[in-house]
């Protein structure tokens, strides 16, 4: 919240949003403005509706976003909030046993810069992207407003494979900072119960100020 208040963010982008569960936590630490969350799968976005009633600055759209456009199919978590385009690792089913996927469900996936024009007109957007290992094909449908649009990036990074094909956090924070995002705080996450070993955390990335 600091460095959001700092930023002066003025709409949050929450992509990957299951329940609302971020946009929640946001609102409880302080954040006032605009909201969009994303969220492709079903049964998540009718919970995420519940929410968005009781909140006239925070809007819904039933999508996924990724690299391209058209329809994909997603797999179902057990526990909803592990879904993901990608097919999970058996590291991650062994250390988190309730993200085994039981199905399957057809969704929406779009460019985030094709929806920019409908969805933005101003100047401080912070995206937060949760998406389960596809978090590098949201950043490659977002280019555009990366460059010019977005002033923070929170994401989930993985220190290990946990998703077939997934790019891992060194790739991430190389390319977020050839658009000039610098890493300015980490918020650790999902850890291996046996080890403590910490397979997953959030980095929290800014432009850097001339």
């Amino acid at each position: 919240m600091q460095l959001i208040n700092f930023y002066q963010v003025d709409m949050i982008f929450d992509v990957g949003a299951n329940r609302g569960q971020f946009v929640k936590e946001m609102r409880a630490h302080g954040y006032p403005g605009k909201v969009v969350s994303f969220e492709p799968m079903s049964g998540a976005y009718a919970e995420l509706v519940q929410a968005l009633r009781a909140d006239r600055l925070w809007k819904g759209m039933q999508i996924a976003l990724g690299d391209r456009e058209g329809e994909a199919e997603i797999n179902i978590s057990g526990n909803s909030f592990s879904s993901s385009l990608l097919d999970l690792l058996p590291r991650h089913t062994q250390t988190a046993p309730a993200s085994k996927y039981i199905g399957k469900e057809k969704i929406a996936i779009k460019r985030l810069d094709s929806l920019m024009p409908a969805l933005y007109a101003d100047k401080s957007l912070y995206l937060k992207i949760d998406t389960q290992g596809f978090e590098y094909a949201v950043l490659q449908g977002a280019t555009n407003t990366l460059r010019n649009f977005a002033v923070g990036v929170q994401l989930e990074l993985s220190a290990v494979p946990l998703y077939k094909d997934q790019k891992l956090f060194i790739e991430i924070c190389q390319y977020l900072s050839s658009y000039g995002f610098t890493l300015m705080s980490i918020e650790p996450g999902f850890s291996d119960p046996k080890t403590g070993q910490l397979l997953q955390f959030d980095g929290i990335f800014f432009k850097t100020m001339a």
